[in-house]
């Protein structure tokens, strides 16, 4: 039996519930007895609140009741935090729930911890981490904590600690594995990055109103596709857009977040000529994001090893290739090399980069050879049945 800690689970649609939820009913389809524990409130719209006990795709969905603490301020998260890691120990009290493992995310932050009261509750339970954020680093890149204050060190001693009494720590990406070894945990490591959401069977279709709408007659489109934060970077892109402009090509974005007027300003203040459209609701998602020829994906230099962007995952899903702004050390610009399914921007050779990827876009037998390779490299290597399947023998070796 397997019991799944997370914040937001089903039905919430914001995208780790979902990739939290397909866990709790990929283990299951795979012969767990699958428990999921998440809070009763919605994660964008906080008044929405859902059924205590739920049993949906043969899974068991527990809520925890929690307090209206706002989850977008800084204390009404480490309040949320501190209510969940409480009640979810406590768990342990509870007869009825007599897991093998159990498996918790990084939602909210200091999860990890409740394996201290389970450990001494149940002993004989493995315990295993996925970790999409690793923190207290993403918050010091984010600027929101000084690195070496005592708020931070003790905060390393307590994840610290966590780390080393689980059984099996997942991360999502080779930068993100070097910055947990420097915990020495001992534990047993993996790497299964998040799958798209939208999954296909052959490259998407390009949608001739939404290409149009983004791009115009632009011969080549690159876009930018979902939320733009504070872990996301420009950083060459006004160049790139001016390069590609004098030769046909153009970049569009489809943003929001809490950058995203920052990114547009920055933009018109540059004068080059780029598009700027609003996000679009899932059912539309694979529409928009097919009518770009190149996806772009970004992530700070001082982001890498934090988070792993999961537009990598989305853009191969429906065969579009990448070009990555961010650190060559980064997991994805591994990845881009290694399969072969795009670019990274180096900024001091932008009109190198701009010829090249011209000269493809010209070539209707090299686009269409791309998308179909990157495509087929999802599908060999971070499609959501694979993944599961890493997860469930990885599960089953801790026993």
């Amino acid at each position: 039996m397997a019991l799944v800690l997370y914040h937001y689970l089903y039905p919430d649609d914001v995208v780790s519930s979902i990739l939290f939820t397909d866990l709790c009913t990929g283990l299951a389809d795979r012969g767990w007895r699958v428990f999921g524990s998440a809070c009763n409130r919605g994660c964008r719209d906080e008044d929405k609140t859902y059924p205590r006990r739920i049993h949906w795709m043969g899974v068991e969905f527990l809520r925890i009741w929690r307090p209206r603490f706002r989850q977008a301020s800084g204390l009404g998260r480490m309040a949320n935090a501190m209510w969940m890691i409480v009640a979810w120990s406590l768990l342990a009290l509870d007869p009825r729930i007599r897991p093998d493992v159990v498996i918790m995310g990084t939602d909210p932050i200091l999860s990890p911890v409740v394996v201290f009261a389970w450990r001494i509750l149940r002993p004989r339970v493995r315990f295993a981490h996925w970790c999409h954020d690793l923190y207290p680093q993403a918050a010091i890149a984010a600027g929101l904590v000084r690195d070496g204050t005592y708020a931070v060190r003790a905060m390393q001693w307590l994840l610290g600690a966590a780390y080393r009494r689980q059984a099996l720590i997942v991360d999502i990406g080779s930068c993100m594995r070097r910055r947990l070894e420097a915990y020495d945990t001992r534990a047993r490591a993996a790497t299964i990055p998040p799958w798209a959401l939208a999954e296909l069977q052959e490259p998407a279709p390009v949608d001739p109103a939404e290409r149009q709408m983004l791009f115009g007659d632009a011969s080549l489109g690159l876009l930018y596709s979902g939320v733009f934060g504070r872990a996301h970077s420009w950083v060459g892109l006004p160049e790139l857009a001016r390069a590609l402009a004098d030769r046909g090509g153009r970049i569009a974005f489809s943003v929001g977040g809490n950058a995203a007027e920052d990114l547009r300003r920055s933009m018109q203040e540059s004068g080059v000529p780029v598009t700027f459209a609003p996000m679009v609701p899932g059912d539309r998602l694979v529409a928009r994001l097919s009518a770009g020829d190149v996806q772009i994906v970004s992530l700070r230099e001082n982001w890498t090893g934090t988070v792993v962007p999961s537009k990598f995952f989305g853009a191969l899903a429906i065969g579009r290739p990448v070009l990555f702004l961010g650190s060559p050390d980064s997991a994805i610009a591994k990845w881009i090399k290694e399969l072969r399914v795009g670019w990274v921007l180096n900024p001091g050779r932008i009109e190198q980069l701009a010829r090249e990827l011209t000269e493809w876009s010209q070539c209707s037998e090299a686009k269409m050879l791309m998308f179909r390779q990157c495509h087929e490299a999802y599908q060999r290597e971070f499609s959501r049945s694979r993944a599961l399947d890493l997860w469930d023998r990885a599960l089953r070796s801790l026993s």
